[in-house]
């Protein structure tokens, strides 16, 4: 799930390390779960996103309680497509992906990556290979 990401987050910003220190970026975190009471470790985020407002974003995608835009559930690859084309630009300039979470996950947010690189008259195949070969595409899932 969320372990590796939750990790990574802890390393930046509330623990005084010296990656931590350096870190000028920005952390998106895009978490999905069905239910809001379900949401793992909100109050870690919440405090994160509150003092570092500039370096730390966060997106739910609430599978019972929010509608896509074609109005069924909301999963994260519905939540990452709203934010398509600033995401894109993100990885364009170097930003690294990470999925966490269970590997049944992968096949809907591949589809909406290819959907979204048919849109921009991309070839994903191409553009994921990119990515892959400068280190930028990171999957741990089970």
């Amino acid at each position: 799930g969320t372990a590796p990401y939750r990790g990574f987050v802890r390393r930046l910003f509330t623990e005084e390390t010296p990656a931590g220190e350096a870190y000028k970026g920005q952390a998106w975190l895009f978490l999905g779960v069905a239910n809001s009471d379900a949401l793992l470790y909100d109050d870690e985020w919440q405090t994160v996103l509150k003092e570092y407002p500039e370096n730390f974003r966060l997106d739910y995608a609430l599978s019972r309680e929010q509608e896509n835009k074609n109005g069924g559930k909301m999963y994260i690859q519905d939540k990452v497509e709203e934010y398509a084309d600033e995401i894109f630009a993100k990885l364009d300039s170097g930003a690294h992906i990470y999925f966490c979470g269970l590997k049944g996950m992968m096949p809907g947010i591949q589809d909406m990556l290819k959907s979204v690189c048919e849109e921009k008259k991309v070839d994903y195949d191409e553009w994921l290979k990119g990515l892959k070969s400068k280190k930028q595409w990171h999957v741990e899932v089970y």
